[in-house]
């Protein structure tokens, strides 16, 4: 098959590991300066769903183009994974994060840095481990097959919360403001009109309408599904912005004044270098606001190229969810992929 420019890197922890666990007890609330924030230190962040394996099948099998996979853990490796699979590229943290800010559970900081590992291809789609390919896909859902750019949705958005513990408010502003000392908005809007205002994007057109007047971005709508990126694009804004990045890089959990790899997506978006997508393309779920039954449905439809299943709270039904999830992946994807191996 002729090779496409496109990696993937994909990130999982084994939170069942119990040398993990007793690392990360090292610096839980009272062991260090800066606490966690609510949704960046608790347990749904780390439990293990027992899915990885579909992961592997779902790129094999719907995405057989992908030039190499890149899995990066703290050094971690699930025991059927073949870490002798040509396409496969085991990478720890240690290989790609300055020694001075590990160990590290900020999932931000893992992906801030992510442009540091070694021979990443220029084009690459970031996968967390609760999202997955579903459904046949082609080089073109990720990047434009004409242009060459990421493919993404340039939806503006307002961040609000109920929870005061809820860091992630805090962090798209932090984003928000980096957005703001390089760019003009009302200039972004007029230069990229047809992207920002197209009928791809549905009922969704509407926010983009309301928030335009607005003087400055507030955020950007993030569909929480996997992410087209440039590693130039990480470069740029690295070489802009070191010190505000260096300043969140310390922070062992996530915290109010992380930036997240976010912004390099809305830095894309600013510059008008990607290509439109419409919503329609994947489903994002929320494990404790969608009924389990219908996720299983929907990931079986075919109506998705990619869902994400998120694990975002702790008041659910974790071994039901995980049962009946579990079949739903089996039914989908039921043959063994050659990124895995036979273990007793």
């Amino acid at each position: 098959m002729p090779r496409s420019g496109i990696d993937f890197v994909v990130l999982w922890v084994d939170g069942d590991d119990p040398a993990w666990q007793a690392e990360r007890e090292l610096y839980l609330p009272g062991k260090q300066a800066l606490q966690p924030c609510e949704n960046g230190g608790t347990q749904n962040r780390f439990r293990d769903w027992g899915l990885m394996r579909y992961w592997f099948r779902g790129v094999e099998r719907f995405a057989p183009w992908v030039d190499n996979v890149w899995f990066v853990t703290n050094g971690q490796k699930p025991a059927w994974l073949c870490a002798a699979h040509p396409k496969l590229h085991c990478i720890s943290h240690r290989d790609y994060i300055p020694a001075q800010f590990l160990p590290t559970f900020n999932s931000n900081v893992i992906e801030l840095f992510l442009h540091n590992i070694p021979d990443l291809s220029e084009k690459f789609v970031l996968f967390n481990d609760d999202m997955f390919l579903v459904s046949p896909t082609t080089p073109d859902d990720f990047f434009d097959a004409k242009t060459g750019l990421p493919r993404e949705s340039a939806l503006l958005d307002a961040p609000g919360t109920s929870d005061p513990g809820d860091c992630l408010p805090h962090m798209l502003l932090n984003n928000a403001a980096i957005l703001n000392r390089h760019f003009d908005k009302r200039d972004v809007l007029k230069r990229n009109a047809g992207k920002f205002f197209s009928p791809r994007y549905g009922g969704d057109l509407l926010r983009n309408v309301l928030l335009a007047p607005f003087t400055y971005f507030c955020a950007f709508r993030d569909p929480h599904l996997p992410s087209s990126y440039r590693k130039s694009t990480f470069e740029t804004v690295w070489e802009k912005e070191r010190d505000a990045l260096l300043s969140c890089a310390p922070n062992r959990f996530r915290s109010k004044n992380d930036y997240t790899h976010w912004l390099m997506k809305c830095w894309q978006i600013c510059e008008g270098n990607f290509s439109v997508r419409g919503n329609a393309w994947g489903r994002h779920y929320e494990l404790w606001e969608d009924d389990i039954d219908t996720v299983c449905k929907g990931i079986l439809s075919g109506r998705y190229r990619a869902v994400c299943v998120n694990d975002s709270k702790t008041d659910i039904d974790f071994e039901d969810c995980r049962a009946k999830l579990g079949k739903c992946f089996a039914k989908l994807l039921p043959e063994k992929s050659e990124y895995e191996i036979d273990v007793e």
